[in-house]
């Protein structure tokens, strides 16, 4: 038998900011570079679509440009399926994106659309780059706009 556990609000809502949406058009987006639109190395060998590292030896492709003394691997996945979920686990939960975490909240407070174009700010961390790094996602959001757009059914 189990012992039920009491939540209370505070941990109710920390949970509710680490399972809302993450719009297709930001996953699309960013796949789209992080993977080069899926022509990458690791793309193609490890369905690796958002440069996620792994860090034991063995667990991954290593990358040609990785710096000497570095442990980094680009982790390596069995499917297209298993690469969006870690990627979607990694958003919601790394302490990394917790701006991203929190701009959602925000967002999802005012009732407004949760839009890639604000969401990506939440990204920042995801690349060393950092700023120039939003300002590319945000530019290929952009110029890919009309692609992203669903239609109504």
């Amino acid at each position: 038998q189990y012992a039920a556990r009491s939540v209370d609000t505070k941990s109710l809502n920390s949970l509710l900011k680490r399972v809302d949406i993450i719009p297709e058009s930001m996953v699309l987006i960013q796949a789209a570079n992080e993977s080069g639109w899926g022509s990458s190395r690791f793309a193609r060998e490890g369905f690796n679509f958002f440069g996620e590292w792994c860090f034991s030896n063995g667990c991954g492709i290593v990358p040609s440009s990785r710096g000497s003394g570095k442990i980094h691997e680009v982790e390596i996945f069995p499917s297209v399926d298993a690469s969006v979920s870690s990627y979607m686990r990694n958003l919601n939960s790394n302490t990394a994106y917790a701006l991203f975490r929190s701009i959602r909240a925000d967002l999802r407070a005012q009732e407004a659309e949760l839009s890639a174009d604000q969401l990506i700010y939440g990204l920042v961390n995801y690349s060393e780059r950092q700023e120039a790094y939003i300002d590319e996602l945000l530019d290929m959001l952009r110029h890919n706009e009309k692609y992203l757009v669903k239609a109504d059914v």
